[in-house]
């Protein structure tokens, strides 16, 4: 894959974001709901509510809006928090490290759990561990991952108080992190507990929706000629599935991950709100109830750019793994 392919890539994600903004945008404007009324008491004057729209603009006609808006957006400004009286970049990339770690967290246990279970059900294909692994993943498949959410909260967190059900970090703990990024600070000082049950929440889901694709292209590779070859020369069954078979039947996962990568980011929104986990999830929820119009719109932007960035990232992976892609 070829710089000038991932620059002509980003430059038609321009045209994309431009869509999104304009719809975000718009329905902001037409949805029920005055987020002026909501920051003044109940006994504010028509006088106080028109002069605080004129101060967040919104006494212009959408077009006009939107205008100006765009133009702050391109210089890098969105805007400030109507609720939250702050910078909507500041505020976004305050959370947004808290979601990417949970999403990457959620994946990267998703993966290794879908390559245990889908490896081993085809090892011992025909047999018992093949039905447990089929049985779990259809249950598993059966409950959404805020309902698990939720089952963690009352059997780990309130039955057998094991693990901590809410926050980031323990609070109690003296942290003082010198990145937003606290998963790798926490990992490095063995403070990281918080994040299992919400990534795990997450992860199963997406283990058992990946455990049968991996299986199914397991499955496949391991009826192929090259795969016998493998088997003449002496290699293991064990062997040929995790060294041979599994690197190519890897190549439809991946790009069932970079999907799913996106929805999980989109996904953490409950996750987040049921664990208190403070990340745009949570900051997202806040904005609607208050119908923070600048906070919602650098939201579903940044997760436009999540989407797009990693759509990117898979299209790399696949070249990577997949030759006659990286050799066109």
């Amino acid at each position: 894959m070829s710089i000038n392919y991932i620059l002509k890539r980003l430059f038609w994600a321009l045209p994309t974001l431009f869509g999104v903004a304009v719809v975000v945008f718009v329905l902001m404007r037409v949805v029920p709901g005055d987020p002026i009324a909501m920051m003044l008491p109940p006994g504010a004057t028509a006088d106080d509510v028109g002069r605080l729209r004129a101060l967040y603009g919104l006494d212009a006609p959408i077009a006009k809006q939107f205008v100006v808006w765009m133009g702050e957006v391109l210089r890098g400004n969105f805007g400030t928090s109507i609720s939250l009286r702050d910078g909507v970049v500041s505020l976004v990339l305050g959370r947004l490290p808290a979601t990417l770690e949970l999403v990457i967290v959620a994946v990267v246990a998703a993966c290794a759990l879908a390559a245990v279970a889908a490896v081993g059900a085809v090892y011992f294909r025909g047999r018992w561990p093949e039905l447990v692994v089929d049985g779990a993943t259809g249950l598993v498949l059966a409950i959404p991952d805020f309902l698990w959410g939720l089952l963690f909260v009352l059997v780990l967190g309130v039955l057998l108080p094991v693990l901590p059900i809410s926050g980031r970090i323990d609070p109690t703990l003296d942290f003082d992190p010198a990145t937003g990024f606290y998963l790798a600070e926490a990992l490095v000082r063995l403070r990281w507990m918080h994040i299992l049950l919400p990534s795990l929440a997450l992860a199963l889901p997406l283990a058992a929706t990946l455990t049968r694709v991996l299986k199914g292209s397991l499955i496949d590779a391991m009826n192929q000629d090259y795969v016998t070859l493998v088997r003449v020369k002496g290699y293991s069954r064990a062997r040929t599935l995790w060294r041979v078979a599994l690197r190519n039947a890897l190549i439809p996962t991946v790009t069932l991950t970079g999907v799913q990568f996106s929805f999980l980011i989109g996904g953490t929104v409950l996750i987040e709100y049921i664990f208190s986990y403070p990340g745009i999830g949570n900051l997202a929820i806040a904005a609607v109830n208050q119908r923070d119009l600048p906070l919602i719109q650098g939201l579903v932007l940044t997760f436009a750019v999540l989407f797009i960035l990693t759509n990117l990232i898979v299209d790399m992976a696949y070249s990577v793994l997949n030759p006659k892609v990286r050799q066109a």
